[in-house]
């Protein structure tokens, strides 16, 4: 299939690009290399799917990879002249729209930039699958959607309309738009709510990369909530694997017929302390982290965990990637990353 990937340059979506490749699948990856975190990293994820610095720079050019299935354009979503242009010219057969301005942290004081990405890019790419009749659109939602959800592990089947975070409320917002395009056009949309996504390449606003980085140059960490927390971590590896599973098993291929529009969890179906989690940490780095112990975030929540069951009922999604593994993987990701 020729798929398009955006948020190519970002974690998951590179890491999406690299298997649907493996799978001898051809991609067009899109990503606008904003300065949310360190472009360096974006860049450097490019290289590793053959996308030289100097060509992924100007945007809306489409610029070729040394691998001959991958290519790149650096263009935003909402741009309503140049991405229905893209759809057009690339005839793609299925989305998978990675592409997001991430972190409820942020969302609070840069509400302007979700809408701009999460609202207005999502209708955008709507719009263009829905007159350019693409056969699947794959969009990450979140587990932020659960808001305070006091019942335990988190359900599709439970009320999602209390966000605390306007991030949050972006993405309840693509699943409702997803769910009216998809009964108006008859698109097939699936939609993914990720659960603290980790591993090797992973984004330096995220748990995993503060607590290594911090450790490892002799600053005290952020435990908030004073330590009480648990987190649904799940190894990129097996998030990837499932995006990949609902990419390439058509939607009518589905227990549920019937149902163009669908939103899974996908997660590692456990829950984790905070503190176990940053012992691995510790072990790995043989070195204990000075704690700083803070309260609560505003939009944060306490506990997360995912039911998985509907995943692994239709795309015999299987999590297998444990934390002692996972933490080291991405250990020794860090140290040689940043061995200079």
């Amino acid at each position: 299939m020729k798929v398009l990937v955006t948020g190519a340059a970002g974690f998951i979506g590179f890491y999406t690009s690299q298997v649907l490749l493996s799978k001898g699948h051809t991609v067009v990856g899109l990503d606008n290399i904003n300065d949310y975190y360190d472009i360096n990293l974006k860049f450097a994820r490019l290289k590793e799917l053959g996308v030289d610095r100097s060509d992924a720079e100007t945007f809306n050019t489409i610029c070729k990879s040394k691998n001959d299935k991958f290519s790149f354009v650096r263009m935003n979503l909402e741009d309503r002249e140049a991405l229905p242009k893209l759809f057009k010219s690339e005839n793609f057969d299925v989305v998978c729209n990675l592409a997001a301005q991430a972190g409820v942290r942020y969302s609070i004081e840069n509400p302007e930039t979700y809408i701009d990405s999460n609202l207005v890019g999502f209708l955008n790419i709507l719009e263009c699958c829905r007159h350019n009749t693409i056969k699947h659109l794959v969009y990450a939602s979140s587990s932020s959607v659960y808001g305070l959800n006091e019942k335990i592990p988190f359900s599709t089947e439970d009320n999602v309309d209390y966000p605390i975070s306007l991030y949050a409320a972006t993405k309840k917002s693509n699943e409702l738009m997803a769910h009216t395009y998809s009964h108006l056009f008859k698109i097939p949309t699936t939609g993914l709510r990720f659960f603290t996504v980790y591993g090797p390449w992973g984004r330096p606003d995220m748990a995993m990369f503060l607590f290594t980085d911090a450790i490892v140059n002799d600053r005290p960490i952020k435990v908030f909530n004073h330590g009480k927390m648990e987190r649904d971590f799940t190894y990129v590896d097996d998030i990837v694997e499932g995006v990949v599973r609902i990419i390439e098993k058509s939607p009518q291929q589905r227990i549920d017929t019937n149902a163009l529009y669908k939103v899974y969890n996908i997660g590692n179906n456990n829950s984790v302390k905070l503190l176990d989690f940053i012992k691995e940490i510790e072990v790995n780095l043989d070195k204990v982290a000075a704690k700083d112990m803070m309260p609560m975030q505003p939009g944060d929540v306490e506990r997360t965990w995912a039911d998985v069951d509907q995943l692994i009922k239709d795309y015999d999604y299987s999590p297998n990637t444990s934390i002692k593994e996972g933490v080291k993987a991405f250990i020794d990701w860090f140290k040689e990353y940043y061995k200079d």
